[in-house]
């Protein structure tokens, strides 16, 4: 039965078209913006694990960042220390030419005196972004990482590094309350018995005895820095290693979170060019739902 006031086969083909047209909306907005998941309504909770890990991720930049402000002040405080376990070494050579007969104490204690107060040169220059890792006596952190637990609580993880003043600690000088050198602690700094520190001894008058306790102290003191040197080395290495993860980690993420919003562009253009194709023959199927009303016409011609 054909009716001039409800045209079925029109409103069908309107109904295909709408559908049709919502999809290619739907697949253009896909294309131009590259995500399959742009907003919550796409996927609620793709986009909500995709929200969460962007934030993750900057976070873990921010962690980048630190470490390689705390690789700089590692990096700063072992190579302070590699110098003075040179100076230092400069100091027990002099300390052995002293123990020949014939020799003027009083001139090798002048080369001495200059290497000392290139020691205390060292300490007071070692300095990054306001912190110094060779002279103190309290704890440095450097930020590792940026965690968050199943239970969904985060938290920033840092690698310490306690500063110890002792004469057998990884210091060259401790320091004082107002933040000055403490040039009587430290590995350089702390006395040892009648000789002194290694950075006060005076050797113009000493005896054979007093010599060769100079020499003990300052072997005690280059083993010491080797310590120290060592442990921040270890340390610089942890961080060259946490960056190295903290990167991989990131583009992990990245690659994560591509999979669960990015658009497939190839299946997307495939999608677009078929739904276009569609339209085309919608519209062309409605067209010709509404005119076969017209065809009604011809009934009442003579």
């Amino acid at each position: 039965m054909t009716s001039i006031l409800t045209n079925v086969a029109a409103m069908s083909a309107l109904q295909t078209l709408r559908s049709i047209n919502g999809s290619l909306e739907e697949t253009q907005s896909r294309v131009s913006s590259g995500y399959r998941v742009a907003e919550a309504k796409d996927n609620a909770a793709y986009w909500s694990i995709a929200t969460t890990m962007r934030s993750d991720n900057k976070a873990l930049s921010a962690v980048s960042d630190a470490l390689g402000l705390g690789a700089a002040k590692v990096d700063t405080a072992y190579s302070a220390m590699d110098s003075s376990i040179d100076v230092v070494s400069e100091i027990k050579a002099k300390i052995v030419a002293a123990t020949e007969k014939g020799v003027d104490k009083n001139k090798i204690q002048d080369e001495i005196a200059q290497l000392q107060q290139q020691l205390l040169s060292i300490a007071q220059s070692a300095s990054f972004s306001g912190e110094n890792w060779v002279a103190g006596n309290t704890t440095k952190s450097v930020v590792s990482s940026f965690v968050r637990n199943a239970n969904g609580q985060v938290s920033v993880q840092t690698t310490q590094y306690v500063l110890d003043d002792s004469t057998s600690g990884n210091v060259l000088f401790g320091m004082t309350t107002t933040g000055a050198i403490n040039t009587s602690s430290g590995i350089i700094g702390t006395s040892s018995g009648s000789v002194g520190s290694i950075y006060s001894m005076n050797i113009s008058s000493f005896s054979p005895s007093d010599i060769d306790l100079a020499l003990t102290t300052v072997e005690a003191g280059l083993s010491a820095m080797t310590k120290a040197a060592s442990q921040l080395g270890s340390i610089s290495t942890r961080i060259d290693l946490q960056e190295s993860f903290v990167s991989d980690l990131s583009d992990s993420i990245d690659s994560g979170v591509g999979r669960l919003v990015d658009a497939d562009m190839e299946e997307e253009s495939s999608k677009l060019t078929a739904l276009q194709t569609q339209q085309q023959l919608a519209i062309q199927s409605l067209s010709i739902a509404n005119s076969s009303a017209q065809n009604v016409l011809t009934l009442f011609k003579n």
